[in-house]
């Protein structure tokens, strides 16, 4: 059974990931792993090691604390509870694409896009 721990730590480094726009392959590289391995501590199927959890911080550019943003008593039962929005690939496909959009068209955006989401 996954720990909700391993399966947070495992979103964190997928997004991380995605945000860079890295891929499994060139992170499994730089770590010097496999990408299957790097699909398994995404979904938390397999721990983190603390020495590979700092190889994969350093590869993807962030402190270790990035990893365990979030953690919380309470957010751990929630993990067991709800899905994660980062796990949707179109999600975070999504938000990549709207942070390159320029910030004063961005914020429009969001006025926008709340407002069709009280229509409906």
């Amino acid at each position: 059974m996954k720990h909700p721990v391993d399966v947070h730590v495992g979103k964190r480094i997928r997004h991380r990931r995605w945000m860079i726009g890295m891929t499994q392959q060139q992170l499994a590289d730089q770590v010097g792993i496999k990408f299957q391995q790097i699909q398994k501590y995404e979904t938390g199927m397999n721990r983190v090691s603390a020495s590979r959890l700092w190889d994969i911080a350093d590869a993807l550019d962030v402190g270790i604390s990035f990893f365990f943003e979030g953690l919380s008593e309470e957010s751990v039962a929630e993990t067991e509870v709800a899905g994660d929005i980062l796990s949707d690939k179109e999600a975070l496909a999504l938000v990549r694409s709207y942070y390159a959009i320029p910030e004063a068209q961005r914020r429009r955006l969001f006025e926008l896009a709340k407002v069709l989401s009280d229509a409906a």
